[in-house]
């Protein structure tokens, strides 16, 4: 699966490995919902360096539609509600 983070780049991750990131999704919808920015971006730090640890960056000159957007680890709360909207799945569905 293609993964995009916003502002740095693709990745392409083993589906296996994206059902792992669930569970950091989980605690990042419980700080939206909490409205705390803190541990938004404990959870974004964490989804990033699992995308890190477990992806092999997608070359610039590869053209590849990315199936997941992430945000970056700077995003806020506003951000995230934005992104988010009415979803009940978070930003990674299943």
């Amino acid at each position: 699966m293609i993964v995009r983070v916003l502002g740095q780049g693709q990745f392409d991750l083993d589906d296996a490995k994206v059902d792992a990131l669930n569970e950091i999704d989980d605690q990042l919808e419980q700080a939206v919902e909490a409205n705390d920015q803190a541990a938004l971006t404990t959870a974004l730090t964490a989804l990033m360096m699992q995308v890190r640890e477990h992806g092999r960056p997608v070359a610039d000159d590869e053209l590849a539609e990315s199936e997941l957007i992430l945000p970056g680890p700077d995003a806020t709360l506003a951000d995230m509600h934005e992104m988010l909207g009415d979803s009940e799945e978070g930003l990674i569905p299943g």
